[in-house]
């Protein structure tokens, strides 16, 4: 079934994926414009946590009092955001711990989100980094761990067999595998067993598919989540029909071949993702950025065929400008996070019985999303860990 279009212009932004909670403490929320989720808007809610869950949600504020207690007036309150494809790690992990990690942790938290799904990188640093967090030695979001096994690196579909084994060993949760525009048939064999071994081993496989025949080749070959919407050519209806008919679930990643300000220099002039010069910077492009156009067109194919369709940037660079980016491209887009990370269970919405996973916007992002950029306070599991008021 398609998602609920009411819940668009605000649930792909929402997940969750972890059950624990950090340090669970009560908490109201009043006076507070609180976005659900599930299409409902309440002008002046009253938001109840107890326990590091949502208590209540309502209109009413009897009965709703907390040692804690926060008045949102004129501030928005929605689940918190989280990105399906993020690079964590940069460089040499016990550098990155020692000198990095503490800061870098806290701007996620301080852009709103309370959960990120790597987007691959080193596996014993990004199960380490998990550890962490989980246990509270540092502060962060969830972190949803995955390791790598990209076909054309193996010779044998049994040495790629071999290292998804490895990665399940290691304790990673899901596992990405890219596969070029154009893949061979020998590539396809292999991308094959390492869906099939990752689905022996109890683990789903997240496809990097950037164009139309790699996506639906990805498809065929048994993928459980494709992490990119294709940039290479037009995506059709009929293409499109085939990843909703197979249940796979698509990141936008949008901003990719989009021309990014302000990151990489100060000098307005545009960059790709990785600061080299755009349009001719991007990678395997035509050279032209019309990869900008592509993204945008088939990711809208894709969500008018009723393809849940999440949010990932699959940027390295310092969190809410990568926010501002993928959300400029996504102006128009209205998919769900959550489903991708199957977890709405717990996260996704403000409703009773989830984790209080929620940020408060200083403004409401239903009038644009420039007010997604603008948290003042951010919830994980019950607990403030960021305060901008």
């Amino acid at each position: 079934m398609k998602p609920n279009p009411c819940a668009g212009a605000v649930g792909w932004l929402m997940a969750l994926l972890c059950t624990q909670t950090l340090v669970a403490q009560d908490l109201t929320i009043t006076n507070a414009r609180i976005i659900v989720g599930t299409g409902e808007v309440i002008d002046r809610g009253v938001l109840v946590v107890r326990g590091g869950r949502i208590a209540s949600v309502s209109r009413d504020a009897s009965g709703a009092q907390t040692a804690r207690a926060i008045d949102a007036r004129g501030m928005t309150v929605m689940s918190g955001l989280i990105d399906a494809h993020r690079h964590i790690i940069n460089g040499n992990e016990a550098r990155w711990f020692n000198e990095q990690a503490v800061q870098r942790m806290q701007e996620f938290l301080d852009a709103g989100y309370t959960t990120l799904m790597s987007g691959g990188g080193p596996v014993p640093g990004i199960v380490e980094l998990k550890r962490r967090i989980d246990s509270g030695m540092l502060k962060g979001p969830r972190i949803v761990t995955s390791g790598r096994a990209d076909p054309a690196n193996f010779k044998t579909p049994e040495t790629a067999r071999e290292q998804v084994r490895k990665l399940a060993d290691a304790g990673v949760e899901i596992i990405k595998a890219a596969i070029n525009p154009k893949p061979t048939a020998p590539e396809l064999q292999v991308l094959a067993a390492v869906t099939d071994e990752s689905h022996k081993r109890g683990l789903k496989t997240m496809v990097h598919a950037v164009s139309v025949p790699a996506m639906l080749a990805a498809v065929k070959a048994g993928a459980d989540k494709l992490v990119h919407t294709p940039h290479f050519s037009w995506l059709s209806e009929e293409d499109a029909r085939v990843v909703k008919d197979a249940g796979i679930p698509t990141l936008s990643t949008i901003g990719f071949g989009v021309p990014v300000f302000g990151v990489f220099n100060q000098n307005n002039v545009p960059t790709f993702r990785d600061g080299k010069a755009w349009p001719d910077g991007i990678i395997d492009g035509e050279g032209r950025g019309r990869e900008a156009g592509y993204k945008a067109v088939n990711a809208r194919t894709l969500w008018d065929a009723g393809v849940t369709y999440g949010f990932g940037t699959d940027t390295n660079y310092q969190p809410l400008a990568g926010l501002a980016h993928e959300l400029r491209a996504l102006n128009l887009m209205g998919p769900n996070t959550a489903a991708f990370i199957e977890k709405t269970k717990d996260v996704g919405t403000v409703e009773v019985g989830k984790l209080a996973d929620l940020i408060i916007l200083d403004g409401n992002p239903l009038d644009g999303y420039w007010n997604f950029l603008r948290a003042r306070v951010v919830i994980k599991g019950g607990e403030i860990v960021a305060d901008k008021r």
